[in-house]
Order: C-alpha cells, then sequence, then structure tokens
C-alpha cells in the first residue's frame, strides 16, 4: 500500500510542477518575453532550462527565486507564494491554509 500512496503523491507532485510551468508560461509570454529573453534575464546559460521548466520538467532553485520574480514583474513576495503552491502544495497550505487572502491571490495568479 505504502507503494500506491507514494505513486499518487508523486502523480500529484508532476501534476503540480506541469501547473507550474503553464503559470510561468503564460507569465512569460503576458510579458511577451522569448524564452532565450527570460533565461539571459533570470541568469541562466540556457534557454532550454525554461522549455523544461515549461514542460513541468524540473523545479526554479530557490536562491534563484527573486531573480525570476524580477524578471517576471512580481513582488518576489507572491513569486514565492505562487511557486510555492506548485513545489510544495503541503507547505503552501499550512502556511496559507487562514489566509485567504493569500490563497485567493494565489488562485488568481495561476490562471
Amino acid at each position: 500500500m505504502i507503494g500506491n500512496s507514494q505513486r499518487r503523491l508523486s502523480d500529484d507532485a508532476l501534476e503540480l510542477r506541469r501547473e507550474a510551468g503553464r503559470w510561468l508560461k503564460q507569465r512569460r509570454e503576458e510579458l511577451g518575453l522569448s524564452q532565450r529573453e527570460l533565461a539571459s534575464l533570470v541568469g541562466t546559460e540556457y534557454y532550454t532550462f525554461i522549455s523544461q521548466l515549461e514542460a513541468g520538467r524540473g523545479r526554479i532553485p530557490p536562491e534563484r527565486y527573486r531573480a525570476w520574480a524580477t524578471a517576471l514583474e512580481m513582488n518576489p513576495r507572491e513569486f514565492v507564494r505562487t511557486i510555492l503552491r506548485y513545489y510544495d502544495a503541503l507547505t503552501f497550505e499550512i502556511l496559507f491554509e487562514d489566509d485567504k487572502d493569500a490563497a485567493a491571490s494565489a488562485q488568481v495568479e495561476s490562471i
């Protein structure tokens, strides 16, 4: 049974990563940035990294969150709150379950 539970969690995490990728792509496109331009703004050498993230393969390293927030023209706190919803849903829920404004804000940002 543990294997099935772990698989379900793994499948859920994968779907959340894909959602994060869709959100990142949408935000990038709203700003009129190419993958190459975004890669340059966040300080990554390879635009293919952006492509991988947008496909749900991989995560933005936490030490790069500020660079990403700046590149995506977001307040760093709002960026981290939004990305945390996808990358660590359990922590997001624990931190913000009583903060309906934060949850609503993250929900709006994900659309």
